[in-house]
């Protein structure tokens, strides 16, 4: 049975990891060595949407899956990381 809300989260997951990599090694370093300050509002503010559906379709896939506590952390705590949520993935796929 395919879970469309594990593979929802599968993609979101990798959508906000490369959010969250434009905005630490690309936007950050514009905004602090070449003084382009709007560099981090456009991008932060995509990176906050992304990582909020994030948190939406992590409890959807939760709810949906049925997967234990402690995984449900792990995948919380890899989108914190950069380069984290793509550790996660084969977890995620042996869900879908």
């Amino acid at each position: 049975m395919i879970k469309k809300n594990v593979k929802k989260f599968g993609l979101i997951n990798t959508i906000e990891g490369y959010s969250y990599i434009l905005l630490v090694f690309v936007a950050m370093p514009m905004k602090y060595l070449l003084e382009i300050p709007s560099a981090v509002k456009i991008v932060g503010m995509i990176h906050g949407v992304l990582f909020i559906i994030f948190c939406i379709f992590l409890v959807l896939a939760w709810n949906e899956s049925k997967w234990s506590h402690k995984e449900n952390i792990i995948f919380f705590i890899a989108s914190l990381v950069p380069f984290g949520t793509f550790f996660t993935k084969s977890k995620i796929k042996a869900y879908e």
